[in-house]
């Protein structure tokens, strides 16, 4: 059998789709991929052959020239989409959203192909939105998914996670250990304002702490001289490609509200300060967030809030809760959903009867 799958191409479109074609290629399935040249730069783990780049934009009516760009460029995107699904034949189509998914679920609409639109956050997104009423069934990573067309065939089955993720094991680190991450491309206000923040912390609370933190290029140094000038024991660097064994080992962490970090947060059973990106669309960060707030299990600190004085009181009252730490990692815990992927192969294979 045979899966195309089709994913924008940031980290959070693109681990759900490595993660469906690792437990496909477990039970059998050929997988190829559908994505853009942004895309392509995120596929180099993903278990499918071939990957095909197609063409495609998103489209802002308030930016007609632009607009009228992006529609060409779809058009094309369609066009080549729908070439290679007439060539290599695939079984069904899975999209993860963003819009390099669009050519390939079009496509797969008019050649009549089963489709399987999977969400990530707790808001159904712009791309996934129009095809979410005729697909077979719009999986979701959250059990809430706001801007659902009425008559949708909604199944939760949680975030597909990769297997490095699954595989890791919680475990208890020297000291206190605070893990900050700041989404696939890093975070500047994060960057910026947790090492002023920690070095604002009292002696005594400094001295249990290890911190291990993504930064961006332009912070790196910044933060290596703050964190050693506090005598805070630091760990940095812009990208960890073994980010599971920080997560596994934190007492607590800081981050952006993405969906794959709220999945994975909650898989390891975390207590967490959460940033919702502000300019997320629809404000779905903020969304993903709630999920683990509803559970006591972490804190929205909006950006417009995040700043040194205000992070380093909240860090100061949450690291010295024990107590705290530990209910809110139980909590965590109860929105994990280590099936995911299995979930949704059973999902896929079901769309082809």
């Amino acid at each position: 059998m045979r899966a195309l799958l089709a994913a924008g191409g940031t980290g959070g479109h693109m681990f759900p789709a490595q993660s469906l074609s690792e437990e496909l290629t477990r039970m059998g399935w050929e997988c190829a991929m559908v994505t853009d040249a942004r895309g392509s730069k995120h596929t180099g783990r993903i278990k499918a052959d071939p990957i095909i780049e197609v063409q495609a934009a998103s489209i802002s009516p308030r930016r007609p020239i632009q607009a009228l760009r992006g529609a060409l460029k779809l058009a094309r995107g369609i066009r080549q989409a729908k070439a290679f699904m007439r060539e290599w034949k695939p079984d069904v189509v899975i999209g993860f959203g963003g819009y390099p998914s669009f050519p390939a679920l079009k496509a797969a609409e008019s050649l009549d192909i089963p489709r399987i639109v999977h969400e990530q956050n707790a808001v159904l997104g712009r791309v996934n939105r129009v095809f979410a009423k005729k697909a077979t069934a719009v999986a979701s990573g959250f059990e809430d998914l706001a801007k659902l067309p009425a008559g949708t065939r909604h199944i939760v089955v949680g975030n597909p996670l990769r297997d490095a993720i699954l595989n890791a094991k919680p475990t208890q680190g020297e000291g206190l250990n605070l893990l900050i991450v700041g989404g696939s491309l890093g975070a500047n206000i994060i960057s910026d304002v947790v090492p002023k923040a920690v070095a604002g912390l009292t002696s005594e609370l400094r001295d249990k702490l290890r911190v291990t933190q993504q930064t961006t290029a332009r912070h790196l140094d910044a933060a290596k001289r703050v964190y050693a000038e506090a005598n805070v024991p630091a760990t940095l660097d812009i990208f960890f490609g073994d980010i599971e064994q920080h997560l596994a080992k934190a007492d607590l962490i800081i981050a952006r509200a993405g969906a794959s970090s709220v999945s994975e947060i909650a898989l390891m059973g975390k207590p967490s300060i959460l940033v919702p990106l502000a300019i997320a669309m629809d404000d779905h960060q903020t969304a993903n967030a709630r999920a683990l707030e509803r559970l006591g299990a972490a804190v929205i600190l909006p950006e417009s809030e995040f700043n040194v004085q205000a992070l380093t009181e909240l860090l100061a009252e949450r690291l010295n809760d024990t107590d705290w730490l530990d209910q809110a990692g139980r909590s965590a815990a109860k929105l994990a959903r280590p099936d995911a992927a299995r979930d949704l192969a059973a999902l896929v294979l079901s769309a082809i009867g």
